[in-house]
């Protein structure tokens, strides 16, 4: 009982000076990058106001969302505290901002996160579906991955080639040089990341995982977790010659060995400070490698920040 009591106390002394860290990084630097003030005139078509004509897939700074699909995961106030990482449905999310989307689906279809589940994919396609029938052009990068601990789901390459048809755009690593008006009517990068089934092969309408990599960690404290994402970051190639997705998530995990289980207060050690990892991103040389950045419960100032670090990659600042 003394060793576990003497644990949750180094916990907590780990948690507060992580959190110290990152507020005085935060006193010391501010938020100040190229264009830092810019917000989007209307966030649901953030794209069709930067110049589709000129503006390079490579230039984007894509906001996206983690663990999506679950705004209503599992039983409200009972089980769905400790897994739900949104609270927009992903048509709200989408006219909100966001432009990656991850989920996580069983053998049956259903999204889940970890045990817990929530809605069959169909609602997912149908929220998407309809965003993009009153959009132009937005483009949308979806992931969808069996999760850990499961089955893949059978012949779901099919199924989404059936669900999303002429909107897919198909696996070419020229598209990150092209212009968004260049990939149009064609709006979905769908990534498909089975854990068993084969992968998706070149000149498919699907994308196979080597295109969006990340180097998630798995940890609570949020220092720790900022610090990682920089260093991993910095180690990526710039955007202009990559050819494939990167992400970086600003997010961080309830640990079972701490009291704290809930999502929302855990990831809320991190979750302000967005605007201060993409600063560090240019005061530390690595803004050029940053392509998707993606958070727990979206909100519009998360999204200005990466269309504003985007619009300054067009005017030429960054």
């Amino acid at each position: 009982m003394g060793t576990h009591v003497s644990k949750q106390v180094a916990r907590r002394k780990a948690i507060s000076t992580e959190k110290k860290t990152l507020c005085d990084l935060h006193q010391s630097c501010g938020e100040d990058f190229p264009d830092c003030a810019y917000k989007p005139p209307d966030r649901k078509t953030w794209m069709a106001g930067i110049n589709p004509e000129k503006v390079h897939i490579n230039q984007i700074v894509w906001p996206g969302t983690h663990d999506s699909a679950t705004n209503r995961i599992g039983i409200p106030c009972i089980t769905r505290p400790f897994a739900q990482c949104q609270n927009l449905s992903i048509y709200n999310q989408l006219v909100r901002g966001a432009r990656v989307l991850d989920i996580r689906v069983q053998e049956d279809r259903r999204v889940c996160h970890g045990i817990l589940t929530t809605y069959n994919i169909d609602v997912v396609i149908k929220d998407v579906k309809k965003f993009l029938s009153e959009t132009e052009s937005e483009i949308i990068i979806l992931e969808i991955r069996t999760e850990f601990g499961h089955e893949d789901p059978p012949d779901f390459d099919k199924y989404l080639v059936e669900q999303l048809g002429d909107l897919l755009i198909h696996q070419d690593d020229n598209i990150f040089n092209k212009t968004i008006s260049e990939l149009l009517p064609k709006r979905i990068i769908c990534v498909w990341k089975p854990r068993k089934s084969p992968q998706a092969k070149e000149g498919s309408p699907l994308w196979n995982s080597g295109h969006l990599k990340d180097n998630w960690i798995d940890t609570d404290l949020p220092s720790t977790k900022f610090e990682s994402n920089l260093k991993h970051l910095s180690e990526q190639p710039p955007v202009s010659s990559r050819k494939y997705f990167y992400r970086v998530e600003n997010t961080v995990t309830p640990q079972a060995d701490n009291p704290v289980l809930c999502v929302k207060p855990v990831t809320g050690r991190i979750h302000g400070y967005a605007r201060l990892f993409i600063t560090q991103c240019f005061s530390r040389g690595c803004a050029d490698r940053l392509q998707i950045f993606s958070t727990d419960f979206i909100d519009e100032d998360f999204v200005d920040a990466c269309v504003a670090v985007t619009c300054s990659r067009i005017e030429g600042k960054a």
